[in-house]
């Protein structure tokens, strides 16, 4: 059963990073360690029947502050299984709105001469 143990480790520089990959690498079972995280204080142990508890324990005593953060099972992935290559008809919709009406403006314009006329009739 493959399994991902996920440690935050007090690493302040490099060598201390290095120190603590070179020492986790060496215990049973491990297959691949990394660095994780936003500070790069998280070590990601990947491997089979790994005892997080002893990986901890010799983490505290060889480089400083350690935790357990997470303890998960590796789930594989088939590689043979195949997406779907079928295409699907994608059907696009667009909102049918009415087209805008145009204004229709008409000039009258007063044909008598007296001002004084009232321009309503």
């Amino acid at each position: 059963m493959q399994q991902k143990i996920v440690i935050r480790v007090q690493m302040k520089c490099d060598k201390c990073r290095s120190k603590a990959m070179q020492l986790v690498a060496a215990a049973d079972g491990v297959d691949s360690v990394a660095i994780e995280g936003e500070y790069k204080d998280h070590l990601a142990v990947v491997g089979d029947g790994v005892d997080a508890a002893n990986v901890t324990t010799l983490l505290r005593k060889k480089v400083g502050c350690a935790t357990i953060v997470k303890v998960e099972e590796v789930k594989k992935v088939d590689k043979e299984k195949k997406p779907d290559t079928t295409a699907q008809n994608i059907v696009h919709w667009y909102p049918n709105y009415p087209p805008c009406r145009q204004m229709v403006c008409y000039d009258y314009e007063c044909s008598s001469s007296d001002p004084t006329a009232c321009s309503i009739l």
